[in-house]
């Protein structure tokens, strides 16, 4: 159940990632959500911590809200952007 999400910055750039095992069983204890629910009851905080926990995975050292600070939108995109 792998999906890629779209980050646009505050700068304007983006960047495609892609959501793994981990970061949906690191969205499920967080927010004690199953990702089958999130469908029917999505909000963009769901998506901005996916973001985050991708970009975590990746290396970033920021903490959620100073990352948060520098991102403008995150929002699901196609697979075949993915980096």
């Amino acid at each position: 159940m792998n999906f890629e999400l779209e980050i646009t910055f505050a700068d304007g750039t983006t960047k495609v990632v892609q959501v793994k095992a981990q970061d949906i069983v690191a969205f499920e204890q967080h927010f004690d959500m199953s990702m089958a629910d999130l469908e029917k009851n999505v909000r963009l905080t769901h998506l901005f911590f996916m973001a985050h926990s991708v970009c975590k995975r990746e290396g970033e050292k920021k903490a959620f809200d100073d990352w948060l600070a520098n991102v403008d939108m995150v929002q699901a995109t196609d697979s075949k952007k993915a980096n």
